[in-house]
């Protein structure tokens, strides 16, 4: 009997993408929509739901502490916000499946509730590090146990509130800003985190489309305790993530010419707009408009000659979920491309630098992982087959890996893609990808 792990893409070599498409919406947004909907006052529509599994799994967290929500229906999701002291305790463990922006979120959220809950995942999930929010989270009164090695499950005790703190992240990221943030709601006066570099700002852009500003100046955010947030419209942007698989593939295939209509293009998320414009992408944004608080754009990009480059340190946190499809084109690439600083890598859905240096070998191309990122000498590349190591982006990225191989590419383990992207082979044909799934 096969399992969802069977699932794997076999996808011929070559071919172009033309067209128009519009990518699922975006998961980011998605997920922090759903958090502030549930603990605003009044109800709260939204449009474009990415309706992933990460996505449902933050949705039925929050149907199990008590929050009435209808959908998703074709992305619209109708949630009648409880209030900023509305949630119940739910009778279980809160499964989060393989969404690490869920445990790490309501980790905040919930950290300063007068229940207990737990939070688990699924086997990825609870190898992933959790102590970057559990441990500053403690700083604020939280109490909150973890495995010995900080992972979950997450077991958070009930406490009577919290006080804030000014934290400064080791590392930028912007989970553990939005954790502390989100946690900052329940705390007396004011929370503030110091980022060592810029990260995403859609927790600070959507608190204040909900009624609850943050004060930024500079690196330093800051948000008051207390308070209401106010039920709100939302229309949620495509995701760049997503689109980034597409952006990579229409520019390494000659011939192509493909338009991705309403993308996200958050000042804070186009690393990769800025890294493919960088090695010679031919990449132009149409359209521009606001939607919910974040600029949207059409996108469109043509096939160009890529050149390889030293990827910019400071553009690494803008594009640190979108390098799977990035390493593919520095694979295509003329030259050699050097990433630094991006130990983050190692600890996503899986070690996306070993992983993706598994795969981009095992296709015939030369490189070097390091402990913080990977130098990739561009050039052909074969067929053969490659192992996603369960991670959703991968999978995607070899999957476009195809249109510049001389050879089938064979992916395993594709199941979560889900995740992020569910329809993607459907998608990804439609505009000339030659992709089949196959189940072992």
């Amino acid at each position: 009997m096969s399992t969802a792990s069977d699932l794997g893409f076999q996808v011929r070599p070559g071919g172009r993408l033309r067209g128009r498409l519009r990518v699922p919406g975006d998961k980011s947004i998605s997920h922090r929509a759903v958090m502030l909907g549930a603990i605003a006052d009044g109800v709260t529509r939204i449009s474009g739901f990415l309706e992933g599994a990460d996505n449902l799994a933050t949705l039925g967290a929050f149907r199990a502490m008590g929050v009435p929500i209808e959908g998703p229906e074709v992305g619209r999701v109708r949630i009648a916000g409880v209030g900023l002291r509305g949630l119940r305790a739910p009778r279980s463990d809160l499964d989060l499946g393989n969404s690490g922006t869920s445990m790490r979120l309501l980790a905040g959220l919930l950290a300063g509730q007068r229940f207990a809950t737990t939070l688990v995942g699924d086997p990825s999930l609870s190898k992933r590090p959790m102590r970057r929010v559990t441990e500053p989270l403690e700083r604020m009164g939280a109490r909150i146990e973890t495995t010995d090695p900080g992972t979950a499950p997450l077991q958070i005790a009930p406490v009577a509130g919290l006080r804030p703190i000014s934290y400064a992240p080791p590392v930028a990221s912007a989970q553990v800003k939005s954790c502390l943030l989100l946690a900052g709601l329940y705390a007396k006066g004011e929370t503030c985190v110091t980022e060592p570099t810029l990260t995403r700002d859609h927790t600070e852009r959507m608190l204040a489309a909900f009624g609850h500003p943050v004060r930024r100046a500079g690196s330093r955010i800051c948000i008051t305790g207390g308070g209401r947030l106010s039920a709100c419209r939302l229309d949620i942007p495509g995701d760049i993530s997503s689109a980034a698989f597409f952006l990579v593939g229409a520019s390494i295939a000659p011939g192509s010419d493909l338009t991705l209509e309403h993308v996200g293009v958050n000042p804070t998320r186009i690393g990769v707009l800025n890294i493919l414009r960088a090695m010679g992408a031919d990449i132009r944004l149409t359209n521009p408009r606001n939607a919910g608080g974040e600029p949207v754009a059409d996108v469109r990009v043509r096939a160009a000659p890529l050149q390889g480059i030293v990827i910019p340190r400071d553009q690494v946190p803008l594009a640190i979920d979108e390098f799977p499809a990035l390493f593919i084109a520095a694979a295509c690439a003329r030259g050699e491309t050097l990433l630094t600083g991006a130990e983050e890598l190692r600890v996503k859905e899986s070690d996306r630098i070993r992983v993706m240096a598994e795969g981009l070998a095992a296709l015939g191309v030369a490189v070097e992982p390091r402990a913080d990122g990977i130098r990739i000498r561009g050039g052909g590349y074969g067929g053969g087959r490659v192992d996603s190591g369960g991670d959703h982006r991968v999978a995607m990225a070899f999957a476009i890996a195809a249109l510049r191989a001389g050879a089938p590419i064979e992916v395993r383990d594709c199941a979560h893609v889900n995740t992020s992207f569910p329809g993607f082979a459907a998608l990804a044909a439609g505009v000339g990808l030659g992709i089949e799934e196959r189940r072992a």
